[in-house]
Order: C-alpha cells, then structure tokens, then sequence
C-alpha cells in the first residue's frame, strides 16, 4: 500500500530528514550547509532552490530569545566573572542556534519545491514596450 503525503507533511518529514523533497530518499546536502547539485536517488536537480540567509535569519530570530534570556538569568542570578558565561552562555547559544539551521533549511527548500516558488521576474506589458499608440483593432488595457 502506497501512501502519498501531502505538501504540509512531506515539506515537514523531508525537510527534517534533510532529504530530497521528490523522492525523500536522496541527500539534499554535500556537508553541513552546502546543498548537493542534485538528489543521488531521482535526479532532481536543487538549482531551483536558493534559501539564502532565510534559515539562518530565522533560526536566530526565534533561537536568540533563549539563548539570550539564558544569559540574562546567569547574571542576573550569580553575578558571575566573564570566564563563566565563556564557559556557561556561549555554548548554550551555539548549541540553541547552530543545530537548527540544517533542518530548516532542508524544509525552505522542500517548501520552495512544493510551492514551485522561483525568482521574481518583472513583467513588461506589450503595450508599455511599444512606442506610439495602439494599432487599430487592438484594445488598449490602459496600463
């Protein structure tokens, strides 16, 4: 019995698993951040996926909080010396930020695929790209 997963759920389970969003079989990287050409399983060529800084942003956007608050508490509880938020908040940011980053970049590039999301492209209207007036018979849309 074969099960279908809709977009929501494969974009989750892939994207997690850091898969290919086709097959959810092929590795979607070549290292911890680089992503691969293409999926080793079904071909899929990843030239259409350009996350960006977008996991990144987001993962210390929502991670930070913590992060910092933890950092906070420390020295609002202790008072400590600065080797202990060496020892104590710097690892705690890292472990809190740097892990999810692969992850979430896995699911923008399944979400990208899912939603057949490319690059933005200007549209220029024929008539705006012609000189002069409309050619009779022709409907002028007024753009």
């Amino acid at each position: 019995m074969s099960m279908t997963l809709s977009a929501k759920e494969a974009i989750f389970k892939h994207g997690l698993m850091c898969r290919c969003p086709r097959c959810g079989k092929g590795r979607l990287f070549n290292g911890f951040l680089t992503l691969a050409p293409r999926c080793e399983a079904c071909g899929l060529d990843y030239a259409f996926a350009d996350p960006a800084d977008g996991p990144a942003f987001f993962v210390m956007i929502i991670m930070g909080i913590p992060a910092a608050a933890f950092g906070v508490w420390v020295e609002v509880t202790w008072e400590p010396s600065f080797w202990v938020h060496v020892l104590t908040s710097l690892p705690f940011m890292l472990l809190t930020c740097i892990p999810p980053i692969r992850p979430a970049k896995g699911m923008l590039v399944a979400s990208q695929y899912f939603h057949k999301a490319e690059e933005g492209r200007f549209v220029v209207p024929q008539q705006a790209a012609r000189k002069g007036p409309p050619v009779s018979g022709q409907v002028d849309s007024g753009g």
